[in-house]
């Protein structure tokens, strides 16, 4: 049986994001921009002019499917970015953490702020960046981990926004993905 698709223009690429189940009677399209050069480049391009009259002094996005736009928005902003990690490594040292409930594996994820990053983002304006925001919880762990750290979120952006519509009108963002009900 042929994957069924969603189709979607994203910074002027067209991809057929495949669907699917994530509860009985649910399916989300999925954007997986992991190996993407041709998108993620045009994505961070788009982004960073929607960015450009911000102030802010980094970037910060959670890992894994959001670090290449959070370095391509590095690149055309010239702004740093620090990724927020979800396993705890012995060098990180004291770290900041936050937990969150993914919504595509519906478990609890940790949210793992490195202490060499604390220094980073004390005091500094941020912006929040992830690939697509769903219900939010993720937003939530980074802005949690922000506040601990001292920083101040100037802004949220994404990729895509997901679901209900009006929940996300205050995102920057490329575009939005609705969600499929059988």
């Amino acid at each position: 049986m042929k994957q069924e698709t969603y189709s979607i223009n994203i910074a002027g690429i067209k991809r057929d994001l495949p669907l699917f189940q994530i509860a009985p009677g649910l399916r989300i399209a999925i954007l997986n921009i992991l190996g993407d050069t041709e998108l993620v480049q045009a994505c961070g391009k788009s982004l960073a002019e929607k960015v450009a009259g911000l102030d802010f002094d980094i970037i910060v996005t959670a890992e894994a499917k959001s670090i290449p736009i959070a370095h391509s928005l590095s690149v055309e902003t010239k702004k740093p970015y620090v990724v927020l990690r979800k396993a705890y490594k012995p060098y990180m040292g004291n770290v900041i953490k936050a937990e969150t409930l993914s919504i595509t594996t519906g478990q609890p994820q940790t949210l793992i702020l490195d202490e060499k990053d604390t220094s980073l983002v004390q005091g500094k304006k941020v912006i929040i960046l992830d690939d697509v925001i769903s219900t939010g919880s993720t937003l939530q762990g980074m802005r949690m981990i922000m506040d601990k750290a001292g920083a101040s979120v100037v802004k949220e952006v994404a990729i895509l926004t997901e679901g209900e519509k009006s929940k996300w009108l205050h995102i920057i963002s490329l575009g939005h993905l609705p969600v499929f009900t059988d």
